[in-house]
């Protein structure tokens, strides 16, 4: 804006409307709304195509939001995961100006309310659904038993346990997912029973087997990792525990010493 003659854009009415323009900037804006019923006009059209989508939002979306934690869990879940996997594509996208168009704001506003709504969405269709690598924390933290390295070194047979279809139902309900595909996931164990993990519903979580990179076979790895680690004495099993439960995906590459899972 050169001139109170010339007019506003889009861009920095939206902008303007968000809160986003520096302070001398939004003090130009003001002053040229005040003096020119062109973009006065262009911003009640905006804002009002603004209110209507609301409206919309409101009436159509609102009733199959989901009341329980279960999906929030799975948003945070979603964001753990995106924190401890380098994007390439996320960190150029962060770069330069960007941030501040609005285009970016209502892509970044669509991406988070399209992953709030995919349990409930894709459940009411019928259509698989695929969890995150990273379990909620406040779902499952991980339990122990109260067993020794003797004790778990000297087991013989499965390493897991299976767990019972109706624990398993009240796991997809506690993460909102209630209406997925059983066969797509190993409803797992954070701690397994091969290090010592306890039969209980807060040691528990649902993994997809793909097409997440950091998907339950990749952990399953790991499970072997560390159990073959305790058992030869290399490492302390309750190390290995904290580990395994405080964030797996870190583990796998501490103990894999490399940044991308090798299967």
């Amino acid at each position: 804006m050169s001139s109170t003659n010339s007019h506003l854009s889009d861009q920095e009415l939206l902008l303007a409307a968000d809160g986003e323009l520096a302070p001398a900037r939004a003090e130009q804006v003001v002053s040229h709304l005040a003096e020119c019923w062109t973009c006065r006009v262009r911003k009640g059209e905006i804002e009002e195509s603004i209110r209507d989508f609301v409206h919309a939002y409101r009436g159509n979306l609102d009733p199959l939001l989901p009341s329980a934690a279960g999906p929030r869990a799975l948003l945070k879940a979603h964001i753990a995961e995106l924190s401890s996997t380098p994007q390439v594509w996320r960190t150029r996208w962060l770069q330069g100006p960007n941030l501040r168009y609005a285009g970016a704001a209502l892509f970044v506003a669509v991406l988070a309310l399209l992953i709030y709504l995919r349990p409930t969405l894709e459940s009411r269709q019928g259509l698989r659904i695929v969890p995150v690598s990273f379990p909620e924390p406040s779902l499952t933290p991980g339990v122990a038993a109260a067993v020794n390295r003797d004790q778990i070194c000297g087991l013989t047979g499965p390493k897991n346990r299976i767990v019972p279809a109706s624990l398993q139902r009240r796991v997809f309900e506690e993460y909102g997912i209630s209406g997925a595909e059983p066969r797509a996931y190993e409803v797992d164990y954070l701690i397994t029973p091969a290090l010592g993990g306890a039969d209980d519903i807060r040691n528990l979580w649902p993994q997809s087997y793909s097409p997440a990179v950091w998907n339950a076979r990749v952990k399953d790895a790991l499970e072997d990792r560390l159990h073959d680690l305790v058992c030869d004495g290399r490492l302390d099993l309750a190390t290995a525990q904290r580990d395994i439960s405080s964030d797996w995906i870190a583990a796998y590459k501490k103990y894999f010493e490399t940044d991308e899972p090798l299967q």
